[in-house]
C-alpha cells in the first residue's frame, strides 16, 4: 500500500517537473540570447581600456581585461577578470572576480569585488560593459566606507601615500609583465 502511494505521488508531480524543466530551458535560451547581444555590442563599441569575451565556446564564462586607469596607482597594469553568468541572467547579476591580485579596499585576496551593482543594486538594465566601466571607476575611486578589506580601507583613509605605494608595488608585481 505504501509503495503504491509513493508511485501515485510521483506520477502526480511529474508534469510539474516537466514544467520546471521547460521554464529552466527558456531561462537559459533568454540568457544566452542576451549574452550574445552583449558580446556583439562590446565588439562594436568596447568601453575604454576594457575588453571581454567568452572563454572558449562557453558563452556563460567570459574573461575580461581591464587596463589600470592612468590616474590611479594601477596605471600600466593589465588586470584579468573572470565573469560567470548565471542561467537566469540578466535577472540575476553575473559573478565577477579579479584573477590578478589587486591591493584595493574593495577587492579581497580571492578577487571578490565589493560593488553594489554586482549585488543588491543589480538591474537587468545593466550590461557587462557598464559593469566593467564601474570596476574601472572603482579602481580610480575606492569606496573605503564599504570595504571588503578593512585594513586596506584604513590605510587608504589614514596613510594615503603608503596605500598608493603598496598598490603601485602590487601592480608592478602582479599586473605588469
Amino acid at each position: 500500500m505504501q509503495v503504491c502511494f509513493k508511485v501515485v505521488k510521483i506520477a502526480i508531480l511529474l508534469p510539474y517537473f516537466d514544467q520546471l524543466r521547460l521554464i529552466s530551458d527558456q531561462s537559459l535560451v533568454m540568457a544566452s540570447k542576451r549574452i550574445q547581444k552583449e558580446l556583439k555590442d562590446l565588439q562594436k563599441d568596447p568601453p575604454a581600456s576594457c575588453s571581454a569575451g567568452p572563454v572558449g565556446e562557453d558563452m556563460f564564462h567570459w574573461q575580461a581585461t581591464i587596463m589600470g586607469p592612468s590616474e590611479s596607482p594601477f596605471s600600466g597594469g593589465v588586470f584579468l577578470v573572470s565573469i560567470n553568468f548565471p542561467p537566469d541572467y540578466p535577472f540575476k547579476p553575473p559573478k565577477v572576480a579579479f584573477r590578478t591580485k589587486v591591493f584595493h579596499p574593495n577587492i579581497n585576496s580571492n578577487g571578490s569585488i565589493c560593488l553594489d551593482i554586482l549585488k543588491e543594486q543589480w538591474s537587468p538594465a545593466l550590461t557587462i560593459s557598464k559593469v566593467l566601466l564601474s570596476i574601472c571607476s572603482l579602481l580610480t575611486d575606492p569606496n573605503p566606507d564599504d570595504p571588503l578589506v578593512p585594513e586596506i580601507a584604513h590605510m587608504y583613509k589614514n596613510q594615503r601615500d603608503r596605500y598608493e605605494t603598496t598598490a603601485r608595488s602590487w601592480t608592478q608585481k602582479y599586473a605588469m609583465g
